[in-house]
């Protein structure tokens, strides 16, 4: 074996900028890639860097995260669960429309939410003269202040459950991602960052 044409001893250390052959032949190195499941808050914008000095979710990672990038976005008032990683097979597969990937929200609306419109939403609204796909909605917790729902959706339009709740005349007050596929939040804070376990990273994967 050779490193940078020089015969390699034991213990020698190597970086990713070093080349390696093995009877003339390069090693391919299998990349080893950073995958972060955050707890995203409000106010905060999902990107590397914004021109109006808003604070953005790469502030929220720890030290040594490594050059990882958000996978899709949360808009600034939204929360919740958010991914990140420098797989870029990984993230365009998660966020290309074709995808499919299920996105379940909490959403709190103000007053209460009559059949006719819960049924428009599951079957689709009309935005940017585009109807929505079928989405899954359920009422969990309603008075005659506000109602909670759960809102599942294969898309990923701009600000599109907010959209979708302004179509039938409803106006959510409080958005929050809680699953990507069966992948939750679990008892991760508000703010909050951890890797990715292997089994997790499985499963997005072959979603």
């Amino acid at each position: 074996m050779l490193v940078n044409g020089k015969k390699a001893a034991i213990g020698d250390d190597v970086s990713e900028k070093d080349e390696i052959t093995v009877d003339g032949q390069p090693v391919k190195r299998k990349l080893v890639h950073s995958y972060y499941i955050m707890n995203k808050p409000k106010g905060y914008v999902c990107t590397v860097k914004d021109d109006k000095d808003r604070k953005t979710v790469m502030s929220l990672l720890p030290e040594g995260a490594g050059r990882v990038y958000p996978v899709g976005r949360l808009d600034y008032d939204t929360e919740g669960l958010l991914l990140f990683t420098d797989d870029g097979d990984l993230a365009f597969r998660l966020t290309h429309p074709k995808s499919e990937i299920p996105k379940t929200y909490l959403v709190r609306i103000e007053g209460a939410i009559g059949d006719k419109e819960l049924n428009r939403l599951r079957a689709g609204v009309e935005l940017d003269g585009k109807l929505t796909g079928k989405s899954k909605v359920k009422v969990i917790e309603t008075d005659k202040q506000y109602t909670k729902l759960h809102v599942t959706i294969n898309e990923g339009r701009n600000r599109q459950v907010r959209r979708m709740f302004e179509c039938v005349g409803k106006q959510v007050d409080f958005l929050k991602r809680i699953r990507i596929g069966d992948l939750g939040l679990g008892s991760l804070a508000r703010g909050k960052v951890r890797r990715l376990s292997d089994e997790e990273v499985f499963y997005l994967s072959n979603l």
